[in-house]
């Protein structure tokens, strides 16, 4: 008599894979202080110029007309330059709601610097080292390593919370330098250079568990016949 096997049987069907955690970074708009050319940290940025609502507005009917990105959550900083361009894509993006993260704010110059013009910054304290992650940039500011330590921090936990969907973020230049540099394990601080125009899309793809991919950067086709900035 033929004994009948009591252990699990093994399924021949396929096991589909999760999806890959998805990473899309959105430049705020043009701020009113980089017309006015201060230092605008939280405490005194003004928000969106004009060119800057308008934008965010191109982006969010590029975004609508393509579908090209659905939102699982959509994140801002808490700068307000951040919040409105994120108000404006918003309806594109199928977002119920938007998340407030201090961690995706630019990088803090203090009390002392915030709100200085450039030209009042250069004259007090001259020109400063960006190279050395430990070094003083601003007075009373954040350290680039400190900066750098809040970003992955932020995005660390984002991630895990969203781990398989795609997250949108409205961000700023010096957070998107920064996720370049933790997601794809490069240099913490030199070595390139990134200029990202505002409201251009970055995206980015989880490839293996513990590894990123750059699917896109600095996507700003939706800007097209508006004026690069307005005059200083």
């Amino acid at each position: 008599m033929n004994e009948k096997s009591t252990g699990p049987r093994r399924s021949l069907e396929r096991v589909t894979p999760p999806p890959p955690s998805r990473l899309v970074l959105i430049r705020h708009g043009e701020s009113v202080s980089t017309v006015a050319r201060r230092i605008g940290g939280h405490r005194t940025c003004g928000g969106l110029s004009p060119l800057g609502h308008q934008q965010a507005e191109r982006l969010r009917d590029r975004l609508a007309a393509t579908g090209e990105i659905r939102a699982d959550v959509l994140v801002s900083s808490h700068y307000p330059r951040a919040r409105e361009t994120a108000r404006i894509i918003a309806p594109a993006l199928a977002a119920a709601s938007i998340v407030e993260r201090d961690g995706f704010g630019e990088h803090d110059p203090g009390e002392q610097c915030d709100g200085m013009t450039y030209d009042e910054f250069v004259a007090a304290h001259g020109e400063r080292n960006w190279d050395d992650p430990w070094g003083e940039t601003f007075p009373g500011g954040e350290t680039v390593a400190a900066f750098h330590f809040r970003v992955g921090t932020a995005l660390h936990a984002i991630l895990n919370d969203y781990a398989g969907r795609t997250v949108v973020i409205a961000c700023h230049g010096g957070v998107i330098d920064a996720a370049f540099r933790i997601l794809l394990k490069l240099p913490g601080t030199g070595a390139f250079q990134l200029h990202t125009l505002n409201t251009a899309i970055t995206e980015f793809e989880k490839a293996t568990p513990t590894s990123w991919k750059l699917d896109r950067y600095n996507d700003a086709a939706h800007l097209a016949g508006l004026p690069t900035e307005t005059p200083r």
